[in-house]
């Protein structure tokens, strides 16, 4: 059973930075990772991926030049580092891994889901 767990979310000013963490266990850690995140009374949305061997990201446009997703193999660790943070950022944010290698934007692609990581800007 794949296991995911994040941390790393908390409260921060307008314009402030965070590092969140996502450590993974229960298989070997050679697939694509994904963070996603979901705001109060709206769906969830793709935010960052990154390949296996972490070659290739994908962000999207809302988050692109301030998050910059990275993977450590070595230590089983994906990791999303959001800087410039604005209000809208605010959400739970979940990392995810599927059964596939290259960069994903889709849910659809991912099966296994960590129980998220509160994240608040405030203005």
């Amino acid at each position: 059973q794949v296991q995911l767990v994040e941390s790393g979310g908390g409260l921060v000013q307008a314009g402030g930075s965070l590092r969140l963490s996502c450590a993974a266990s229960g298989r070997t850690f050679n697939y694509v990772m994904g963070w996603f995140r979901q705001a109060p009374g709206k769906e969830r949305e793709f935010v960052a991926t990154i390949s296996r061997s972490g070659g290739a990201t994908d962000y999207a446009d809302s988050v692109k030049g301030r998050f910059t997703i990275s993977r450590d193999n070595a230590k089983n660790t994906v990791y999303l580092q959001m800087n410039s943070l604005k209000p809208e950022d605010t959400a739970v944010y979940y990392c995810a891994t599927g059964r596939e290698f290259y960069v994903r934007r889709s849910p659809l692609n991912y099966d296994y889901w960590g129980q998220g990581t509160q994240v608040t800007v405030s203005s």
